[in-house]
């Protein structure tokens, strides 16, 4: 009965944000209390709310003060040279655009913090599409899965919980796991590709004059002032329009070149500061929360000493940060039921005892096909936690090595990092401004056949 109610709660979930009935916070909420209910739990709601929220909580405060930080970055500059060299290298191309879109994030990635890859990526990019007026979800589809082959990465989180969960190392399962993953990023670029044709073959292709010209009546704009700043530009001859031949307009803006918050005497602290805040975060000096309560207080009262200032930028980011982490709490009340009435063991127990037998020596295959749907419904934790060292038993008995199953259970990523229960996609689609169900209904799946693609790669070069 729980197994049946578990998979009706998260396709309740799916259904209605997809069909854009319910708003995602509404239906985290809402779903998930109204089967604890069916459930017979009911009395037990807000136990299962406070040890979600308890869990997520370090999540929500290291979301928050990263749009803070990363705000804050964007606003004095720090990666202004980094979107004009992406300028330089689109055009006003829109498969160059889309391709661009996938080696940011890849790049971006190296960090492994999804949420900072997204903010950077969208901060870039987000201009470019708007001006262009092309797909908001095609950037947020090929950003996510991008990401999602490099989380993969030993410090991405992933692969360390295969390591820990089968006590075995992790870079015993990633790196020969690295051809298998590069196929994967070949694909997310191949699907750029076709992907940015087919956004060609809508829009054309301008000359960045040309899409400056014909920018619509009124747009929606992106300056430089930070992700949660527009401004409404008229169409026309006005003054309110951006001409090419404007003084400090070097053709195709995306962040505003003369913005008040620029501070490039500051340029090299800012830029020493986040390689810092990014080396002790990959090293693991302190937590990632602490890491950036403390870079966002530091950068803050640096760049703008004047409590004022101060003031004005995070009233700027305050309502990105807001609903990034308001989502998150809400996706706790999600996983606090799903795991405080038993749904998800039940569910990866009705799985596993639906293995056929005979697929007993391939359980390193079954693990990487289950990996896909898995990591989507359930977090990282639960997954690699609670049904990877089953699946590794399973495969022991038929004489499957724990690496092999390991390597395996990575391949679902590039369709996780898209998954309702991951608080990065929040990032990602509240700062490009799309519904959470677009995103979903477009990127599912091309994020499957990703994973599918690492894992054919993985079994043809037997890597599993």
């Amino acid at each position: 009965m729980l197994t049946i109610l578990g998979f009706a709660m998260i396709a309740t979930f799916l259904v209605l944000i997809m069909l854009k009935k319910m708003s995602p916070i509404a239906a985290l909420v809402l779903i998930p209390a109204l089967f604890c209910v069916f459930v017979g739990k009911g009395a037990k709601l807000g136990d299962y709310v406070i040890d979600g929220v308890t869990g997520l909580a370090p999540t929500a405060a290291m979301l928050m003060f990263a749009i803070v930080y990363f705000g804050v970055m964007i606003d004095v500059g720090l990666f202004d040279p980094v979107v004009r060299g992406i300028l330089r290298f689109c055009r006003a191309d829109p498969l160059r655009i889309v391709v661009g879109t996938a080696l940011l994030a890849a790049i971006v990635s190296l960090d492994g913090d999804g949420s900072t890859t997204f903010m950077i990526t969208v901060s870039a990019m987000y201009p470019l599409y708007k001006r262009l007026k092309m797909s908001l979800v095609v950037m947020t589809g090929v950003a996510a899965m991008a990401n999602g082959v490099m989380n993969t990465l030993p410090w991405g989180g992933p692969t360390a919980r295969a390591a820990t969960a089968l006590k075995v190392d992790a870079g015993d399962i990633f790196v020969p796991m690295i051809p298998a993953l590069a196929v994967g990023l070949v694909f997310v670029l191949a699907l750029a590709c076709v992907l940015g044709r087919r956004e060609r073959a809508r829009l054309g292709v301008l000359t960045l004059d040309e899409a400056l010209v014909k920018e619509a009546a009124t747009e929606t704009v992106l300056v430089g002032a930070g992700a949660g700043e527009e401004t409404k530009r008229a169409g026309g001859s006005g003054p309110g329009v951006d001409r090419p031949d404007e003084p400090g307009d070097d053709g195709f803006q995306g962040l505003d070149p003369d913005r008040p918050t620029l501070r490039p005497g500051l340029y090299w602290f800012n830029a020493l500061l986040t390689v810092a805040l990014l080396t002790a975060m990959i090293m693991e000096w302190l937590p990632i929360p602490v890491l950036f309560l403390l870079g966002a207080a530091l950068a803050l009262t640096v760049n703008f000493p004047h409590m004022p200032d101060q003031k004005a930028r995070i009233a700027a980011h305050a309502e990105n940060a807001l609903n990034v982490s308001g989502m998150v709490f809400a996706a706790a009340v999600f996983t606090g039921v799903l795991q405080g009435t038993g749904m998800v063991d039940h569910m990866a127990a009705w799985l596993v005892e639906n293995i056929p037998d005979g697929m007993g020596p391939h359980m390193a295959f079954v693990t990487g096909v289950l990996s896909i749907p898995l990591t989507y419904v359930m977090s990282n934790d639960g997954f690699y936690f609670g049904i990877l060292p089953v699946l590794a038993e399973a495969g022991h008995a038929h004489g499957v090595s724990s690496l092999e199953i390991a390597r395996a259970s990575i391949v679902g990523q590039p369709l996780h990092m898209s998954s309702p229960l991951v608080p990065a996609v929040y990032v990602l689609v509240g700062m490009a401004k799309v519904e959470f169900g677009d995103h979903t209904r477009f990127v599912v799946k091309w994020a499957a056949l990703t994973s599918l693609a690492v894992l054919g790669a993985a079994i043809l070069f037997g890597i599993v």
